[in-house]
């Protein structure tokens, strides 16, 4: 073969692989010339965790359009959005679906969130003594539950009053260093406000198996038709339940805020959807400061008098319907309102 003859075979064959790769993998973005897929810039993204609590927006919002999302939950793999630039995605529930979904959202490079409001919207069971099954509550600050040691009561110090305390701490009454930097997080206070008051008059649903179920309560707070509030929510992939657990939660809560904290509600996912959007904020790709958290109450988190918690756990309070009906009532007002005037909400929340 003369020297000509190889420079030609071997040029043809590169051609060939060439050719080859591109039918196996599609055409190179990166390419010269090439332009990149175009990005869907979001304006309100609805992060639900399983498919009840996802349901509620896509007819009332007109959800039609569908784009699916390498590394989303296999049960729900894609996005839905709507011609107003409204998004949602159900990610699957517990931390660890939580924090996969959000992250492979947001690093799929399909969306452009540098000024989208991400709005977590879930149910959740909530403290008695603070408010009561259909209510709908705005999160403050999200504190994780699941990040402690624990001992047995049965095997706990005697002085005790639980057996779960902070990670490296000496006691339940001693504040860990958040060494996992995910323990706490605070949301935007103007954000917040703003989202009490655009739901403040929302007409949340109630049903009488619900009203005839918290009459069982004797604190008046239970017993209360269903408002809109603000009070925190505390995040565990243990469903835990019972007075006890309840208190300590309270207790936790309180201790890892300063004081500054309010346990209501008790959930599984939001610490780790808030990292996950925090690892995008640092990367450049969104802002950490358009998240709010909604949580309205399907079940209560403890027994009433008499009551065992167990049987609590698996009672039937008429709770579920209307708490994922009210995510729908309470959380709308403020994706319309960021919606209806964007020129204003596009460059943060806006004064009154």
């Amino acid at each position: 073969m003369s020297v000509f003859q190889r420079v030609t075979w071997f040029g043809a064959k590169a051609a060939f692989i060439a050719f080859a790769t591109t039918l196996l993998f599609g055409c190179a973005t990166d390419a010269p010339g090439a332009k990149p897929p175009q990005q869907i810039a979001v304006k309100v993204l609805i992060i639900s965790m399983f498919k009840p609590e996802a349901q509620v927006w896509f007819e009332p919002l007109k959800l039609t359009r569908e784009i699916k999302v390498p590394g989303l939950s296999a049960d729900d793999p894609q996005v839905r959005c709507n011609a107003d630039s409204v998004c949602q995605v159900t990610t699957g529930m517990g931390h660890t679906n939580a924090a996969a979904s959000i992250t492979a959202l947001v690093f799929s490079g399909k969306f452009d969130l540098s000024k989208t409001y991400f709005l977590v919207a879930g149910i959740a069971g909530v403290d008695p003594n603070v408010s009561t099954i259909g209510s709908a509550t705005w999160a403050r600050f999200l504190v994780d539950f699941g990040i402690a040691h624990e001992i047995d009561a049965r095997e706990m110090p005697s002085t005790w009053r639980s057996g779960y305390f902070g990670i490296g701490a000496k006691d339940p009454d001693s504040k860990p260093k958040f060494e996992y930097r995910t323990e706490v997080f605070r949301l935007n206070e103007k954000l917040l406000q703003k989202a009490l008051k655009l739901s403040a008059n929302a007409p949340l649903a109630d049903n009488d198996k619900a009203r005839a179920y918290r009459a069982r309560y004797s604190q008046p707070t239970a017993k209360a038709r269903p408002s809109v509030l603000q009070c925190d929510t505390a995040a565990g992939d243990t469903y835990w339940h019972g007075r006890f657990l309840g208190e300590t939660a309270t207790r936790w809560v309180s201790l890892v805020t300063d004081g500054q904290g309010k346990y209501c509600t008790t959930q599984q996912e939001d610490n780790a959807t808030y990292e996950a959007l925090k690892r995008g904020a640092s990367a450049g790709l969104l802002d950490l400061q358009r998240v709010a958290v909604l949580r309205t109450a399907s079940n209560f988190d403890r027994p009433y008098q008499g009551q065992t918690a167990y049987a609590s756990l698996n009672a039937e309070s008429g709770g579920f319907p209307i708490a994922t009906g009210n995510l729908l009532i309470a959380g709308r007002p403020l994706v319309d309102a960021i919606v209806g005037n964007w020129p204003a909400w596009s460059a943060g929340v806006p004064a009154d």
